[in-house]
């Protein structure tokens, strides 16, 4: 296993792992800003697996080092969305969630590199709320 390089850490994995993910890197998280972009939902696409409350990102929020910063972001941008790039010349929007404002003022800088938009929902307790538009 190698470690995760640099100062932002994608967390591209099924969320039914995410979590375990998360604990085994533990200390090579330190001091990162973790990207979730996890959506949470039942095999289904009924529901969500997380306890009521909460959010993937709050989920991982709790496996993370106490110093790192998890951001939810990109988890309503789906593939064939990305590929088929901005729609009448104007960028597409990546909603941001996230209770660090450094730490969301750097993904926001790297979203907009990517030639996307940030737009800050709030606190790592809105995450929930772009997991709805994603199920």
């Amino acid at each position: 296993m190698v470690d995760p390089a640099g100062d932002i850490a994608v967390l591209a994995v099924p969320y039914a792992g995410a979590t375990a993910v998360v604990r085994e890197y533990g200390d090579a998280l330190q001091g990162k800003v973790i990207i979730d972009i996890t959506n949470p939902v039942s095999p289904d696409f009924q529901g969500f697996v997380t306890p009521d409350g909460s959010s993937g990102a709050q989920e991982m929020a709790k496996a993370a080092p106490a110093d790192a910063h998890v951001v939810q972001a990109f988890n309503t941008l789906f593939s064939h969305v990305l590929a088929a790039g901005p729609a009448e010349g104007r960028l597409l929007d990546a909603f941001i969630a996230g209770d660090d404002t450094q730490a969301k003022t750097r993904v926001s800088a790297f979203i907009e590199s990517l030639g996307l938009r940030p737009m800050d929902t709030g606190k790592l307790a809105m995450a929930r709320t772009p997991e709805n538009v994603a199920l």
